[in-house]
């Protein structure tokens, strides 16, 4: 095909624009490997591309996109032939390389990881970046050494994609997971994905102590600021926590109190340059790891055509769990 269909971002007087569009398959980048995309899926960082909030994009014209799954096409990397069923997310797509909301993309080989065994396209989107970071948390904290014979642990922003993904993988691991939000009608929902106990978001928006009574012996955050502070002075001697986001801001507003008081330590998650062994060793994890009825339960499927709505709508707070998107 000539032309395919994408999310197109455009540099626009005020600041920029995002529409499905035609794109001319001459334009794609450079790389080694040419997928037919057949699912996305729709994460925070995308949302702030779509609508301009934070400079995510660094060129123009951006097709949107973060993650794809779906079927190489072409391939000159020796590790790659047509047919295959590949997951790529992160690398900059959608920020510096042409991204995922279109019905084709080229990048590097060693971008992408081989569809694990047992999920679909579906499923791997339905995870998506989200998903993704939230596993590398998990594998820290166990790096760390946090166990579910440790305590509790606590999860921000648990109703989003991040936290949905981190309450439902830690539950079905034995942890007690104590899930964070500002939204009080998702209680219901975090606990049948696996939240022992729910908490208001609030109790952690005041500014933070020093040092506060221990309440958790680990945890996934993707709030950052004060939230992120108040995780720390309320973390058991020994414990970590896994830092992943910054929802509420890239603040920190805590002290050195907890690090050299109670020994405790800040981990600090990236997914987008993400080596490849960690990339292959989450994907496993997450098909194994992951309650496939609870994947279900927290995912929204959505067309191509609907993306830019939905970015917004993302920002707003106004999206649970994950969204996957449609592309063929």
């Amino acid at each position: 095909m000539a032309t395919f269909k994408a999310i197109r971002i455009d540099k626009a007087d005020k600041g920029t624009t995002a529409q499905l569009t035609q794109f001319d398959e001459a334009e794609l980048m450079e790389g080694d490997v040419t997928v037919r995309v057949e699912w996305s899926t729709l994460n925070y960082k995308d949302g702030l591309a779509l609508t301009g909030k934070a400079p995510v994009v660094r060129r123009f014209p951006m097709i949107a996109g973060i993650d794809f799954a779906g079927t190489v096409e072409q391939s000159s990397h020796p590790q790659w032939k047509a047919g295959d069923k590949v997951v790529c997310t992160g690398w900059g797509m959608g920020e510096t390389h042409l991204g995922a909301y279109a019905e084709k993309a080229r990048v590097k080989g060693d971008w992408l990881v081989a569809l694990p065994q047992g999920l679909s396209a579906r499923d791997a989107m339905a995870i998506g970046t989200a998903g993704f970071t939230a596993m590398l948390s998990v594998l820290a904290l166990e790096k760390h050494g946090v166990s579910p014979n440790s305590g509790p642990v606590v999860v921000t922003g648990a109703a989003g994609g991040v936290g949905s993904v981190a309450t439902a993988v830690l539950s079905k691991l034995g942890y007690h997971v104590i899930a964070s939000t500002g939204r009080a009608s998702e209680a219901d929902y975090l606990k049948e994905i696996g939240a022992a106990e729910v908490i208001d978001r609030n109790e952690l928006s005041a500014a933070a102590k020093p040092i506060a009574k221990e309440r958790w012996a680990g945890g996934v955050d993707s709030v950052g600021s004060t939230t992120l502070a108040n995780l720390l002075s309320m973390t058991k001697y020994g414990g970590a926590i896994a830092a992943c986001g910054l929802a509420a801001g890239m603040d920190l507003p805590s002290s050195v109190a907890p690090f050299i008081l109670r020994g405790v330590c800040l981990l600090g998650i990236d997914s987008v340059m993400c080596p490849i062994e960690p990339r292959k060793a989450a994907w496993q994890r997450l098909a194994s790891d992951l309650d496939r009825s609870k994947l279900a339960e927290i995912t929204h499927e959505i067309p191509l055509s609907e993306v830019p709505e939905w970015g917004a709508k993302i920002l707003a707070g106004q999206v649970r769990g994950r969204t996957v998107v449609k592309i063929v």
